[in-house]
């Protein structure tokens, strides 16, 4: 049984190169098409087995699973590409959120779902969003599930609670990237430390503190309050944080509704045109 990928960019590879390297798929199992082929053949060199395919219609065709890793607004083009090639017992997954159940549904004849991944899954760790439409019966998601387990930990999530679920675990290495850049600046600008030790100090920082919230029986709350000292130099900073942003998370979280309210506007245009649900 073939695997199909369509979409070799930076999720699609991602979820590639850690389905084989954790043992979940073998090489010979995969099947890769990208809009630049040489994307594809780069992964077929580097893992020996893997097929390049000539096309996303040769996916869908060879592949009993094709997971659709392209971006929202070329997602129709895609479906309306391979939809003569899928049959009622095929598996097409995409993993764009502001693609809808609904949308796949209208569109294919097949089982759909969503998984919405993580770069995380790229060291075997972090979540996999599972969003299951009405064809996929439970051995199909616990087959599905078993696969995405060997590369995270996929959790099951209600559709209406994509965007805010992908925001935390999808989205949020990146918000916390961030913030561990801004404060790895603070540190070289107020006190000189080498950028290098600061960033290695953060990293390890940061792989703690994951390791206290899922194994240590630690909650963010239960964390914060076991480390800061009443009147100490951490309630200092955390007060400063509490003062500065205490809203900034609720207008973050508000943005990225905003983007994809707007996205999934644009992709309902291309399912449906002008019908009004």
């Amino acid at each position: 049984m073939k695997i199909g990928f369509i979409g070799t960019g930076s999720m699609g590879t991602v979820l590639i190169e850690s389905f084989i390297r954790s043992g979940a798929l073998q090489p010979s199992s995969v099947m890769a098409s990208n809009r630049s082929k040489d994307k594809a053949d780069r992964l077929a060199a580097k893992y020996p087995g893997l097929t390049a395919a000539r096309s996303n219609r040769q996916v869908a065709s060879a592949c009993s699973t094709v997971f659709v890793c392209v971006r929202p607004l070329a997602f129709k083009s895609v479906i309306d590409e391979i939809k003569p090639y899928v049959s009622p017992d095929s598996t097409i997954i995409s993993i764009t959120s502001p693609v809808l159940l609904k949308h796949l549904e209208s569109a294919l004849p097949c089982k759909v779902a969503k998984v919405i991944p993580s770069i995380t899954n790229g060291v075997l760790s972090g979540a996999t969003l599972c969003i299951y439409g009405e064809r996929m019966d439970e051995q199909d998601r616990v087959s599905l599930e078993w696969m995405l387990g060997m590369i995270g930990k996929p959790i099951r999530v209600s559709e209406q609670y994509t965007r805010v679920t992908s925001d935390i675990s999808s989205c949020g290495p990146a918000f916390l990237a961030y913030f561990v850049q801004k404060l790895v600046d603070a540190a070289v600008e107020v006190a000189g430390v080498p950028r290098e030790e600061a960033t290695r100090l953060a990293s390890e920082m940061v792989l703690g503190t994951g390791k206290l919230l899922n194994e240590g029986g630690y909650t963010p709350e239960s964390l914060r309050q076991r480390v800061a000292v009443p009147g100490g130099i951490i309630e200092a900073g955390l007060e400063l944080m509490e003062r500065e942003l205490d809203s900034t998370f609720v207008r973050l979280l508000q943005a990225t509704h905003a983007k994809y309210d707007e996205d999934v506007e644009k992709i309902d245009d291309q399912f449906y045109g002008s019908i009004v649900e």
